[in-house]
């Protein structure tokens, strides 16, 4: 892979991660229509550009992450002493721990359906994925219009937590964003617009982890030991995704604040209607738009 390859990549996952326009289908797609199929090379450079992306949300919520951190140590303080009180719980321990539900409620269904998943990411059919970014636009429609929600971090609510996480289960299907649906969700449940994006944000660092921890298995499944990557490309593909995931972060916290998600909507729409029309020609045509790049 060279290097302008690799930079390309970052800047495909940086964007995708953060955008509510689903980084696993853009990048399901790039693999069926541009590289013809999977790779070990592809399977490593995809690990290190989400490690890419880890950093910048790290990056982005640092303060909110090192509060979290301090309620950890404090929550534990208050259980060995017995002190804990649900009902005195302020605004930050209260997120945390419905960060910590909403993740919990992802973690059966990635388990029993990761193989399925691993499946329709590797080898991806184009209409699945085009009829998965027709919902990411109408859930993204639909946030439009709930998002005047007045809940801060002290009245998120386990069933709000819970209906989050649901929406993140969702996303596990590429083509449907994994920010886009859970800051949906946190707006349907009446999250004011910065909230609902940090919970999401901040939610989706244990599940980029998670995905970096599935591709590194993944990449040892190819029979070809000579598919390698260098230093370099790695380490362009890695600040890549790193500084354009914060840049991707900023504008959607902007457009959250600023109720604009129709753009992201309209784009999904359009995407996806393009992607189905091309999969019913390579179905009917019986050919891949692949060769024409590989």
């Amino acid at each position: 892979m060279t290097v302008l390859e690799a930079i390309i990549m970052g800047i495909i996952q940086g964007i995708t991660e953060f955008l509510p326009v689903s980084s696993s289908g853009h990048l399901a797609l790039y693999q069926h229509f541009i590289l013809g199929g999977a790779t070990q090379a592809n399977f490593y450079m995809s690990l290190v550009v989400h490690l890419g992306t880890l950093v910048a949300v790290c990056a982005a919520f640092r303060k909110t992450l090192l509060l979290l951190l301090k309620e950890v140590v404090l929550i534990a303080k208050d259980v060995w002493k017995r002190k804990f009180k649900w009902s005195e719980m302020n605004g930050t321990r209260r997120m945390l721990i419905m960060l910590a539900i909403s993740t919990l409620v992802l973690v059966p269904f990635y388990i029993f359906l990761r193989e399925r998943l691993e499946e329709l990411t590797q080898t991806p059919n184009p209409i699945t994925v085009g009829f998965c970014f027709l919902l990411t636009s109408f859930l993204l429609f639909m946030a439009d219009l709930r998002s005047h929600g007045e809940k801060k971090a002290r009245d998120i609510t386990v069933a709000n937590s819970i209906v989050v996480g649901l929406f993140q289960v969702v996303a596990l299907l590429p083509g449907i964003s994994r920010s886009g649906s859970t800051v949906s969700g946190g707006l349907f449940c009446g999250f004011n617009r910065e909230i609902a994006v940090r919970y999401s944000f901040i939610m989706g660092i244990p599940a980029i982890l998670g995905g970096c921890v599935t591709e590194l298995r993944g990449a040892f499944d190819f029979a070809d030991p000579e598919q390698t990557i260098s230093f370099i490309p790695c380490a362009a593909a890695f600040v890549t995704a790193a500084l354009v995931g914060l840049l991707a972060i900023n504008l959607v916290t902007y457009v959250a604040k600023n109720a604009k998600f129709k753009m992201f909507a309209y784009y999904t729409l359009i995407i996806g209607v393009v992607v189905i029309c091309a999969g019913f020609l390579e179905f009917l045509f019986n050919f891949k738009i692949s060769d024409f790049f590989v």
